[in-house]
């Protein structure tokens, strides 16, 4: 068993005794936050499956660091309020940024071109634009669960609105552009290979 799933396995028990513990006290969005947790935890795994079945490659450690970040979002900034301290939100997004980037790195590496034919510079910078296209692009669909969760069910994700939105894109946007200057900088020095 991985670690990945160990860890998951472990944060389900507790998000179950914490879902029991806010029906005693009547946390009814508590509740709801766990069951969404503990359902959200499953998805990096059915992700590995799929991109498993179709020869799509995901950075090693995928589930583990997907798990971890949930835990940290949902867990740690939903039920114990870990979004009080005015920089959890940016560390998040920060570390989403430049996480996104390597996975769309390595989906990017898992596409069949033919490589021979294309400048190595060129193959470089087309990676490096995609990988950071695709970081910002995931950061925006989080920011859309983000507001969907607000609105639906009156989760505070979006506390300060349009100010939070544009915030976590710019530290998501940032933090990916800092992650392509250094791959891009790094690749042929040390021969990095997401």
């Amino acid at each position: 068993m991985g670690k990945a799933v160990i860890i998951a396995t472990v944060f389900e028990i507790i998000l179950m005794s914490t879902a029991i513990v806010s029906i005693i006290k009547k946390q009814w969005g508590n509740v709801f936050l766990c069951i969404l947790a503990m359902i959200v935890l499953m998805a990096p795994f059915i992700i590995k499956y799929i991109t498993n079945k179709n020869n799509i490659n995901l950075p090693k450690g995928f589930e583990l660091v997907t798990v971890l970040f949930i835990i940290l979002a949902q867990y740690f900034g939903e039920i114990l309020n870990f979004y009080n301290f005015w920089w959890w939100d940016l560390f998040l997004h920060g570390a989403a940024g430049c996480y996104i980037f390597i996975i769309g790195m390595s989906l990017y590496n898992s596409i069949n071109i033919p490589r021979k034919k294309i400048n190595k510079k060129v193959l470089i910078l087309l990676s490096i634009v995609f990988s950071f296209g695709f970081s910002i692009a995931i950061g925006v669909l989080w920011e859309i669960f983000e507001a969907a969760g607000d609105y639906l069910f009156k989760t505070r994700m979006t506390e300060n609105g349009l100010k939070d939105t544009a915030g976590d894109l710019l530290i998501k946007t940032i933090i990916a552009f800092i992650t392509s200057i250094i791959y891009y900088f790094y690749k042929e020095k040390y021969n990095i290979k997401l």
